[in-house]
Formats: C-alpha cells, sequence, structure tokens
C-alpha cells in the first residue's frame, strides 16, 4: 500500500547542486524514518543520509557538509540537497522509508551523473 516515487535526478557538473525528493503515498504514521542510499556500478548500496520522523539526522562521512536531508511530514516527503557535487557521487540513488518497528519500502532509484 505504501509507495515511494523519487524524482529530480540528472546530470550536472562538478561542483554544481541538485536536489532529490522522494515522496511517500499511504499511510504513514508515528516513528518512521526517512532515508537516501546510492549505489554506483560495481559498489554496495550505501546509506547516504537519513531523517527521523522527528527531525534526527545521520550522514555518510563522504557528504557531511555538502548534503542535507530534510522533510515535509505534512507531505510524506523527504529531500535530499547536494551541494558541491564530486564524480564520486554518480550513482542511482534510492529512497527507503522504514515504518518502525521493521516494515521496510524503497523508491525504484534515481540516477544521478556528476560529469564535466
Amino acid at each position: 500500500q505504501v509507495q515511494l516515487v523519487e524524482s529530480g535526478g540528472g546530470l550536472v557538473q562538478p561542483g554544481g547542486s541538485l536536489r532529490l525528493s522522494c515522496a511517500a503515498s499511504g499511510s504513514i504514521s508515528g516513528g518512521n524514518v526517512m532515508a537516501w542510499y546510492r549505489q554506483a556500478p560495481g559498489n554496495q548500496r550505501e546509506l547516504v543520509a537519513a531523517v527521523t520522523s522527528v527531525g534526527t539526522t545521520n550522514y555518510a562521512d563522504d557528504v557531511a557538509g555538502r548534503f542535507t536531508i530534510s522533510r515535509d511530514n505534512a507531505k510524506n516527503t523527504v529531500y535530499l540537497q547536494m551541494n558541491s557535487l564530486k564524480p564520486e557521487d554518480s550513482a542511482v540513488y534510492f529512497c527507503q522509508l522504514v515504518v518502525l518497528p521493521q516494515d521496510v519500502y524503497w523508491g525504484q532509484g534515481t540516477q544521478v551523473t556528476v560529469s564535466s
């Protein structure tokens, strides 16, 4: 019943910025965590950033200071503002929702390519 739809991916030059959005539909309430993961070809899927329903955030070391995760609880939407992008940020970015205690949902992924 819960679905996640990502948007905002694309091609950007090194040093540029991009904002990803993920809108969740369905009955979502109570404690939950929304997160962004990414996966580049040949790599494992890795956590980029996460934010709880009460606003607690967590970032991977490689993106801390450059990326900002935020959410709009009224819209059940999570955002990832990506600044100072590097080629190594290129990946498919996936939105994840965890409705506590154990229900996990994934979006389809959106491609981010950082290249000159």
